[in-house]
């Protein structure tokens, strides 16, 4: 029986050890030989890297959570004006890439933006020594354009706990006479801390990860530093090392979140009503719902209407062959990303069903590893293991006495698309694996004692049962390889931009109105998976 399987054991653990090749190369690399590169910015500069990186991480955890918890009580405990509406547009701010809504804010919050020059004209101020006015490019400006675009997964992951939380724990505190405030910090707080602690390392690995707004802030961290000292100093190994200890602060956020609720254990029963959420009346009601709109109209509907005002007054300038070419990039090499991915969740997920032995897990969870990895992070070992590669074909040719090729896989969209599957198939394995575990295990036997064998119970039974589940799964990989930026930055090979990259050189070069249309385009399609999401935390309520 087990003979029978090979193929779905040997696929699963293949594919899932090619996807963590990039980060074992990182390691091999960072271990090796000394580089001089790296020693000079060890005694130099990596330790203002490291402390602006630790730096921007605490206060956008800090605010993030400040954004996320409160409007997330509000929308599951209170009636608030309008929560049908914004239960849900709160999650929009996820669709808009950090780096466009760090160039709106500066535009409008800069010395020469329209916020100083009024503030100036009204109170007849001269120099910038007149008055102060917080600088907007520093790592406080920095953590709040990125609190701002990433309060989300806190609010998504601690309305959902609030949601779970048991009606009549909540009912007994307000026979206790407890206060709405007093019930949310003694038991609604305490029993969500779990939930908000995975939403905060979320928080936490994009803001290490994050390459546009702290290079458009110039606020030097461990990003941009990976960055500028490949392009810069053309050193891989420097790089790989500084890579490195990105995937140790990683490392430490992750284990910091688990040490931090070692000891909590929760254990829900099913929930079978909602609890009656607290009336809301004078000023708390419409405090509640101005602190919730704040919120979307700071970090969702500012931007958009500012994109759409350059959309509309620069569209001539928009609608270009070169936007449409770049359009066509983003497209083919999503589309190949997401087909990839979709094909490893299936072999990966199949073989954990055939075999049932907790060995199975092991490749699943391989094969998840690199989305917890920064895209800068990720492209320098996918760097490192297609140059090697290269270098074996051309050396492999040239002792034929062939003329070598030169660089097929480095230098091409290959390696874009290789980096997309090793960031986001993980989450293809996770839609896939939801699917897959809606199948009785009735199913299965029935279609073996009818002679099918495992590929034909795959495609008779199991693919037209998961169809819509691999269907969202490469929708959401295509939308995630569409916004990407970090590793396209690095992979992309000469004259070939994306969509991402396109939008990111206008904006580095102060002319985001030019790459409006464009800007518009990526967070549309960054729109999809929130509403994918929010109508999956519907359908549980």
């Amino acid at each position: 029986m087990t003979e029978k399987f090979l193929f779905w054991r040997t696929s699963s653990w293949g594919l899932s050890l090619l996807l963590v090749l990039p980060i074992l190369a990182i390691v091999y690399t960072a271990i090796g030989d000394a580089d001089e590169i790296f020693a000079h910015l060890m005694s130099t500069v990596l330790g203002t890297y490291a402390w602006n990186t630790l730096s921007v991480v605490a206060f956008t955890l800090l605010l993030a959570i400040i954004f996320g918890v409160p409007s997330a009580w509000l929308m599951v405990m209170c009636r608030v004006p309008g929560a049908k509406v914004l239960q849900w547009a709160l999650v929009l701010p996820l669709a808009m890439p950090s780096y466009i809504v760090a160039y709106i804010y500066t535009d409008w919050f800069d010395y020469a933006g329209p916020v100083q020059i009024w503030l100036r004209n009204l109170f007849g101020w001269q120099t910038i020594h007149d008055y102060y006015f917080p600088d907007i490019r520093s790592i406080g400006g920095a953590a709040l354009i990125m609190a701002l675009v990433l309060f989300p997964y806190v609010y998504l992951l601690a309305r959902g706990a609030f949601m779970e939380q048991s009606a009549s724990l909540l009912n007994s505190a307000r026979l206790l006479k407890c206060s709405p405030l007093e019930s949310f910090r003694r038991l609604s707080l305490p029993l969500a801390r779990p939930s908000i602690a995975v939403g905060a390392s979320l928080v936490a690995m994009e803001t290490v990860g994050d390459f546009g707004t702290m290079s458009y802030f110039a606020v030097p961290t461990l990003t941009t530093a990976v960055y500028d000292t490949w392009l810069g100093y053309s050193s891989l190994t420097a790089a790989a090392k500084l890579s490195a200890v990105m995937l140790l602060v990683i490392f430490l956020l992750l284990s910091a979140e688990r040490y931090s609720r070692r000891k909590l254990k929760l254990f829900h029963q099913e929930v079978s009503a909602q609890p009656e959420p607290y009336p809301l009346s004078g000023w708390r009601k419409w405090a509640a719902a101005a602190w919730c709109w704040g919120l979307i109209g700071a970090a969702f509907l500012f931007p958009v209407f500012q994109l759409l005002y350059y959309a509309v007054n620069y569209f001539a300038e928009s609608w270009t062959p070169e936007f449409r070419q770049y359009s066509i990039n983003s497209l083919s090499v999503s589309f190949w990303a997401a087909l990839i991915a979709c094909f490893i969740a299936i072999a990966v997920n199949f073989n954990r069903r055939l075999v049932n032995k907790s060995s199975a897990v092991v490749p699943l969870r391989i094969a998840s590893m690199g989305y917890a990895v920064p895209g800068t992070v990720l492209a320098i070992g996918v760097m490192i293991i297609l140059v090697s590669t290269d270098h074996l074909i051309n050396g492999f040719v040239r002792s034929l006495d062939y003329r070598p090729p030169g660089l097929l896989l480095s230098g091409t969209m290959f390696a874009l698309i290789v980096a997309f599957v090793v960031r986001f198939s993980a989450v293809a394995i996770g839609s896939v694996e939801s699917s897959l575990a809606k199948i009785p295990p009735s199913m299965d036997m029935a279609a073996r004692t009818m002679g099918c064998n495992a590929t034909a119970m795959l495609r008779r039974v199991h693919f037209p049962l998961i169809r819509r589940g691999i269907l969202i799964a490469g929708l959401l990989v295509f939308i995630e390889s569409m916004k990407e930026l970090n590793a396209a930055l690095l992979l992309r090979p000469f004259n070939f931009e994306t969509l991402a990259t396109y939008v990111f050189n206008f904006a580095s070069d102060e002319q985001l109105e030019h790459a409006a249309l464009p800007a518009i385009l990526l967070v549309l399609v960054g729109l999809i998976p929130l509403i994918v999401v929010n109508r999956s935390l519907e359908q549980k309520s």
